[in-house]
């Protein structure tokens, strides 16, 4: 198990190795970033973006948190963690691709699903049932149709992430620069399994990549 002091051996590591190797990159790097892709991903441990699609520093903004959701544009309120990242990227570094990556055995979906944190306060499990609430709507209706179990668990991490795609449609800085076609949305879905990478298509169906 990987705790603090594995984490700065392998800095030794990494500042031995990576870092020397790609001096001339780290120092590029040190004025300034230019990613042409955003990434919205859980925050699951075992779902690394950088990992699953080969990345560099410097190639992706990624954001992480509880079940890769995005929230819905709002003035007010306190959820303006993601959205800031989103505005961020968009409106600053002007990405021209954003994607949102769901997983498999999500457990904030479980979560939704199963309504295992309703009701509790904050610290108790009361602020991840608060952030789930936003995928209300999509499990009332898969669990009408598929009920708790397995399939319904599945069908809800798929939604996710077209929940999150509709979510950031509501942004009017992210739904004019799409119409403008200077910004393209993607939905992906990574199997933790047998490690397959399945894409949205543009019907909203789930395909190999």
């Amino acid at each position: 198990m990987t705790d603090f002091a594995d984490l700065v051996r392998g800095y030794d590591r990494f500042r031995s190795t990576g870092w020397r190797e790609q001096r001339e990159r780290w120092a590029e790097l040190s004025q300034g970033q230019a990613p042409q892709v955003m990434i919205i991903a859980c925050s699951d441990s075992r779902v690394d973006p950088a990992q699953i699609f080969d990345t560099s520093p410097g190639e992706t903004f990624v954001v992480r948190n509880v079940a890769n959701l995005v929230p819905p544009y709002e003035a007010g309120g306190g959820r303006h963690g993601v959205s800031a990242a989103l505005e961020f990227a968009v409106t600053q570094l002007e990405v021209p691709e954003i994607v949102v990556l769901g997983h498999e055995s999500c457990g904030g979906v479980k979560a939704s699903a199963t309504r295992a944190f309703s009701g509790q306060a904050p610290g108790e499990g009361g602020f991840i049932a608060h952030w789930i609430d936003l995928l209300d709507e999509a499990r009332d209706r898969i669990v009408a149709e598929h009920g708790t179990g397995g399939e319904a668990i599945h069908a809800l991490e798929l939604e996710t992430v077209r929940v999150s795609l509709a979510n950031l449609r509501t942004f009017p800085f992210v739904a004019e620069r799409e119409a403008a076609g200077k910004l393209t949305l993607h939905g992906a879905y990574f199997a933790i399994a047998d490690g397959m990478l399945r894409i949205m298509d543009a019907g909203g169906a789930f395909r190999a990549a």
